[in-house]
């Protein structure tokens, strides 16, 4: 990042919460057009291992565009496809990495979460200041910014704040209410972690599910292939268990998934001795609006799909583009960009969350009260799917340099509505 105050001078500074991907995305097109950003992120270190996650349609696009496509699949799992099986371990269905040009069930962009992490990490670190280990505490705004103090005590004023700091964003807490008015459980649980590759993976995934329970297990090859990426899913009406009490998060999945069958006592063996283990209910983030004064949300903490849907990071990766682009299009006035963000950007949302909906209605356990089954045969599916994973368009911001105005746009004040709010 540059030290020269005369270049830093008129650059708009950006507080960005939260360093897993939808940040760093974000850091990096911001530096772009010319912001003087700053990346805050509670955790002392970025996150390793992680679900798999996906690039598909245009969110290929955006990464071309970030410059990012060869490190990217550089990184990869380079998994070759899926495949369902039976308790006896017989192959059910092939999912191959080839289907639907690469957008299919296994994509042919497919990545650990904490790897997708680490290159937007190192692509953007020299150019944005990166604050692990803190976190912001109290934010107060006004009509031409926004005054922040963190944990760490410093007192920082930015233009403009932005949380993408995930499924629980403590920056949504603080400026738009409680968790409760936002997140809408979907019947599951998630847990994960790395276990030794004892299953003789072979660049193809192996998932087995108990339809009777709605229970699953899973196992997927990684980069590294002495070990492997184990997965379990189960339905959980209620979830009330501290996504940071990682011991009782455990005890969970020990008593959810006993008796589960096919080579579940195998991954369990290595339970204790995971140093990645993640666990989280299958939540969805639904919220009228994205952004209050000069303070938005993106990715998880604004509009979080679920796993279910499979497009998580293509919404945080689309959305940072488009975020960023319409901030240097509307000469940094929030008022605008964040309109034109959001316009943008809800169908697309809209989409992946009925996804999410529908596939995690697909794994709910049966009964006279069930809703039925969804039938994804039809064309009104495969309709879907195409908004889902083409259905925003990407604007061609490269006419927008180092912050400069679009001269079609017309500055606007701003008018802040919100009432700060110090953090729990």
């Amino acid at each position: 990042m540059s030290n020269d105050p005369d270049q830093r001078a008129n650059r708009p500074r950006v507080l960005v919460a939260g360093a897993s991907i939808a940040g760093p995305a974000l850091a990096h097109w911001l530096h772009r057009w010319g912001a003087e950003v700053t990346v805050v992120e509670r955790a002392p270190d970025l996150r390793p291992g992680g679900q798999a996650v996906d690039a598909r349609g245009i969110t290929k696009t955006v990464i071309e565009r970030m410059g990012l496509d060869a490190a990217v699949r550089a990184a990869t799992t380079d998994t070759a496809g899926a495949y369902s099986v039976d308790a006896e371990g017989q192959i059910l269905e092939t999912f191959s990495a080839e289907d639907d040009g690469g957008d299919g069930f296994i994509a042919d962009i497919e990545i650990l979460r904490g790897d997708l992490s680490q290159v937007l990490y190192d692509a953007t670190s020299n150019d944005v200041e990166y604050l692990f280990g803190d976190r912001i505490v109290e934010l107060a705004q006004d009509t031409d910014g926004v005054d922040v103090v963190f944990a760490g005590g410093d007192r920082r004023r930015f233009e403009l704040v932005v949380g993408t700091d995930g499924l629980h964003s403590a920056l949504r807490a603080m400026v738009f209410g409680p968790h409760e008015e936002f997140l809408h459980h979907l019947g599951h649980v998630l847990a994960f972690y790395s276990v030794p590759n004892e299953f003789g993976l072979d660049r193809w995934l192996l998932e087995y599910q108990d339809h009777e329970t709605g229970r699953a297990a899973l196992v997927r090859p990684i980069q590294d292939a002495t070990r492997a990426m184990a997965m379990f899913c189960f339905a959980s009406p209620e979830f009330d268990v501290d996504y940071r009490d990682v011991e009782a998060q455990k005890a969970l999945v020990r008593e959810r998934v006993a008796g589960l069958g096919w080579r579940t006592p195998e991954i369990l063996a290595h339970l204790d001795d995971s140093s990645d283990f993640f666990l989280d209910q299958v939540a969805q983030v639904v919220m009228d609006r994205w952004s209050s004064g000069r303070v938005a949300l993106l990715g998880d903490a604004a509009f979080c799909s679920s796993p279910m849907s499979g497009q998580g990071t293509g919404l945080a990766l689309v959305g940072a583009y488009v975020l960023a682009g319409e901030l240097a299009a509307a000469d940094w006035n929030p008022a605008v960009a964040f309109g034109r963000y959001e316009e943008k950007m809800r169908p697309f949302v809209e989409a992946n969350q009925e996804i999410g909906r529908l596939n995690a209605r697909s794994r709910d356990v049966g009964g006279t009260a069930a809703e039925p089954v969804p039938d994804f045969t039809g064309e009104w599916f495969a309709e879907l799917i195409d908004r889902a994973i083409n259905g925003v368009e990407l604007p061609d911001y490269v006419g927008v340099t180092d912050g400069g105005p679009n001269p079609l746009i017309e500055p606007a004040r701003v008018e802040v509505t919100s009432v700060p709010r110090s953090a729990d």
